[in-house]
């Protein structure tokens, strides 16, 4: 199962705390994205930025090169041990990544 919790928390926080407190709305357009959407994936942990937009997470929301690199990086390492040593989701996570699920849906997933 792929991971992107550490992202996900980084994202967020520093939106959140950020002194012009962008909305995930006028975050997603800030990075080009038509559909205010793409934030809440990303803060959902649904998804990870893509590498070409990097740079430009980094520089609006004043987050360190070596903080996103750490971040991706304990990600990454969580996703090769999900798969290499056949990890299951802890129940919070099960439970967490259900919800997430059905948000984006808005459905139970019939």
């Amino acid at each position: 199962m792929r991971c992107f919790k550490n992202i996900a928390l980084l994202i967020r926080s520093r939106r959140m705390s950020h002194p012009k407190g962008y909305s995930q709305s006028e975050l997603s357009h800030l990075l080009g994205y038509k559909n205010g959407q793409f934030i809440s994936n990303v803060e959902r942990a649904l998804c990870n930025i893509p590498l070409k937009m990097l740079k430009r997470v980094s520089e609006v929301l004043d987050i360190p090169a070596d903080e996103l690199k750490a971040a991706i990086l304990k990600d990454q390492e969580e996703t090769l041990n999900n798969y290499l040593y056949n990890l299951k989701p802890s129940k919070k996570e099960k439970a967490l990544m259900e919800a997430a699920e059905f948000s984006a849906t808005g459905t139970d997933g019939l």
